[in-house]
């Protein structure tokens, strides 16, 4: 059974259900093919490899000829893995395993969050910051860094400006609000990592 697949993020909105408005992450599970099958008596694991079409082949039928130069015509090329026995796919077919999942089913996402380059304490660590009143000149610096700085050591883990973003994260436990296999859209309930348009995997909670 497939646990999981792979979608682009389209963006967030809100819906009503049953008189509530509940905020939802538009994940977009359409244009993605399987481009090849990993069985255990090959590969040594079950698993199917799928791919996104770029935008210039979307509506077109697939073609053997993708499989020959994959960059050129997916964005992007992953693999899924499978529990259990190992369903009929053939390669060139639509990857729609999103409709395996119902509305109020668990699922864990995971993507790449937003790079925002290098960033102070203040931002990067919420640190609160000095008063602004009186006269203080602290702005939005870290402040002290322990008691062995004088050692030229710094404390291991000590929260401090850097590189923030542009990492690997889940979100787990989210609701699936409403699956539409004529789109190829799930909604999610809450917020995903990354931009619209990134990629995110979902897998089963």
């Amino acid at each position: 059974m497939v646990t999981g697949f792979w979608g682009k993020k389209i963006g967030m909105t809100q819906v009503f259900v049953e008189g509530k408005v509940i905020p939802v992450t538009v994940i977009d599970a359409g244009n993605w093919f399987v481009t090849n099958v990993r069985t255990k008596e090959r590969d040594g694991y079950n698993a199917i490899q799928v791919g996104c079409v770029r935008s210039k082949y979307v509506g077109l039928p697939f073609s053997t000829e993708w499989l020959k130069s994959l960059k050129k015509h997916f964005g992007l090329v992953r693999e899924v893995k499978i529990d259990g026995d190992m369903p009929e796919l053939i390669v060139g077919q639509q990857a729609d395993a999103y409709t395996l999942f119902q509305q109020g089913d668990k699922v864990d996402v995971s993507g790449t969050t937003k790079g925002c380059g290098f960033a102070g304490v203040v931002k990067r660590h919420r640190f609160a910051g000095q008063s602004v009143s009186h006269g203080h000149k602290m702005g939005k610096r870290p402040g002290s860094l322990s008691f062995m700085r004088r050692q030229g050591r710094i404390i291991k883990g000590k929260r401090m400006p850097g590189h923030m973003g542009d990492t690997w994260r889940m979100m787990r436990n989210l609701e699936v609000v409403r699956v539409e296999p004529e789109t190829g859209v799930m909604l999610v309930k809450g917020a995903v990592p990354g931009k619209a348009g990134s990629f995110l995997r979902v897998l089963k909670a």
